[in-house]
């Protein structure tokens, strides 16, 4: 047989496969990320008639090429553009990504890692992040608990959207500051209820408190006090007013006696005289003791005959009792103030149980003291802080002012600025202290008009506080980072897609799927992987990469095919045809 016909039917054949691979480029015109393919021939070997002969220099003949006929042509190799980008296409869905660089996603069935290109993503029902059309896991790093930044380890499947991420915790307030101008001519400062300000803060729970403060005017210029009238909860009910509130013990500071409120006992004490009104158990001689519910109990008192006359005393005769034991400690003249001392009246408690107690009356009796001019029980140079005692609301701090420029000076007797808000009670057992700041204040004119405001957090925004925060978005940076966002304003990393690099990365091997694995030609997989910017490429969210296939290349490279199959089959009838002749010389 002729050697040209089997170098036509080599030629038929890789003809033919170099249009399969046209076709597939073809059909892939708009498969996500797909990367086209090319063929290219090698010849497949010789067969040599006559070797080649070196010249002759005794005999003078020159040297001869050797004779060799080709036998046809093969397939040399079938490429991948893998490194070529295809276009964009913009989609506008958070979890369509593309890459711009060399690396590929790491994806996971379980059991086998494999490399894609396409970004396609989505959220299945466990909060995984997974490829669209298979479903398999999207790799990447996790989030260290202890620190909060991401942790470069063995890449694990990304659980982005798990019950413990939908949320963000909330956070009681621990910091407020005081901001704005103080008017002396302002009317509001200067009436009885003065410039209120309202302090909204979280507790520990999330829940939303807001506390009423008051600026007064008192004393001299530039002297004023600022007290804790109400605590509203998220309903704008005053806690204070709550059913089940009890008698709590409060605290006062004159300058020439003391009298200090603890949960056990209230002394004064001037010079020689001690006068104790006891809680609980403790009954010294002429002791009151103030039972939780209200009820007051008198003890040690006798008449001219030295007879117990303590069970006999009026409601009324204890607490004059009280307000002459104030007065007994020295305070006297232009130091004495009215402080009404509001408490439960037994009659209207005695037949209630402690649980079911309500507010049915409220009795007022004047007792001598002196507003304190710190924040707790004690000396007036406690630990500042404005004191919030049962349900009640009922201390008050300085606050102080320059008389030449009208700067802040001090508040409570403390030049740093801060003083403490401090609420105890049932209904505040999840809430923190709170650290005022006052130096942001000023008493200066204002044409009569006050500004002075509470703000949550520092002056940074910080230790605001925050309500529980329901999920409402996620967005991924540029290098892969996935960030969820909160309704109460935070922000939260839930993990970072992985990428993979490889030394040759057409040498990866198609799986079909938009997939790749690796091979001993495209360099192994570490488990780790790389950060997508790290080789100056990034992710660009919202878009797709598409097919590199380009149409006019593989048309042209169609024709060029079509033209070569067609000569190849052309030679195949021309040596059918010699052989037809050949055969007929018999003839």
């Amino acid at each position: 047989m002729m050697r040209s016909m089997y170098s036509g039917v080599a030629g038929l054949k890789t003809h033919q496969t170099k249009m399969d691979v046209i076709g597939n480029n073809i059909a892939n015109v708009n498969t996500v990320a797909y990367k086209s393919q090319s063929v290219t021939f090698n010849e497949i070997f010789y067969q040599t008639t006559s070797t080649a002969s070196g010249p002759n220099a005794a005999t003078g003949t020159g040297g001869v090429n050797a004779k060799q006929i080709g036998l046809g042509v093969k397939t040399g190799a079938i490429s991948t553009a893998i490194t070529t980008s295809g276009s964009a296409e913009t989609t506008n869905k958070p979890f369509d990504m593309s890459i711009t660089g060399e690396s590929f996603f790491v994806v996971s069935d379980g059991n086998n890692t494999y490399f894609t290109r396409d970004g396609s993503f989505m959220v299945d029902a466990a909060g995984n992040l997974v490829m669209s059309a298979t479903g398999y896991n999207v790799m990447g790093w996790q989030v260290d608990p202890n620190t909060g930044d991401i942790k470069q380890d063995t890449v694990s499947a990304l659980r982005i959207m798990s019950a413990a991420n939908m949320t963000y915790p909330p956070e009681a307030t621990t910091a407020a500051y005081i901001s704005g101008i103080i008017d002396r001519n302002s009317t509001e400062v200067n009436s009885p209820d003065g410039k209120i300000m309202n302090l909204n803060f979280y507790d520990n729970l999330g829940y939303k408190y807001t506390a009423k403060l008051s600026v007064v005017a008192s004393g001299p210029s530039g002297q004023y006090t600022c007290k804790l009238v109400a605590l509203l909860n998220e309903n704008g009910k005053d806690i204070t007013e709550e059913s089940g509130a009890r008698f709590e013990s409060r605290s006062f500071v004159a300058d020439a006696g003391t009298l200090k409120l603890s949960q056990d006992n209230y002394t004064i004490t001037s010079g020689t005289n001690s006068y104790t009104i006891t809680k609980d158990n403790t009954t010294p001689a002429q002791s009151i003791t103030i039972a939780q519910d209200g009820t007051m109990t008198a003890a040690g008192f006798k008449d001219a005959d030295g007879n117990d006359i303590s069970a006999n005393l009026t409601e009324d005769e204890k607490w004059n009792f009280v307000a002459e034991a104030v007065a007994g400690a020295g305070v006297t003249g232009a130091d004495l103030k009215t402080y009404s001392v509001n408490y439960w009246t037994a009659d209207k408690l005695a037949d209630k149980k402690p649980e079911d107690r309500q507010l049915d009356s409220i009795k007022t009796e004047n007792i001598y003291d002196v507003i304190n001019t710190g924040f707790t029980a004690g000396t007036p140079e406690a630990s500042l802080e404005i004191e919030k005692a049962g349900y009640y609301v009922d201390s008050a701090v300085t606050l102080s002012y320059s008389t030449t420029d009208g700067s802040f000076i001090e508040v409570g007797g403390s030049t740093n600025g801060t003083a403490v808000l401090k609420f105890t009670g049932p209904e505040a057992t999840n809430f923190k202290d709170i650290t005022v700041d006052f130096s942001a204040s000023s008493n200066v004119n204002n044409e009569g008009t006050s500004t002075i405001s509470a703000y949550n957090g520092d002056q940074k925004g910080y230790n605001a506080g925050r309500k529980l925060g329901n999920m409402t978005g996620v967005s991924v940076q540029n290098n892969g980072m996935i960030y969820a966002t909160y309704d109460n304003g935070q922000s939260k990393l839930l993990g970072q897609i992985a990428g993979a690099a490889f030394a040759n990365a057409s040498g990866l091997s198609k799986e079909g799927d938009n997939l790749y694995t690796a091979t001993q030609n495209s360099g192994e997989f570490d488990g780790i992987g790389v950060d997508f910017t790290a080789d100056g490429g990034y992710l660009t969210t919202g878009v797709l990469e598409m097919s590199n296939v380009d149409l006019s290349a593989e048309f042209t490279s169609m024709i060029t095919t079509q033209r070569g199959f067609q000569a190849n089959s052309r030679v195949i009838t021309v040596s059918d045809t010699m052989l037809e002749e050949l055969t007929n010389l018999k003839r």
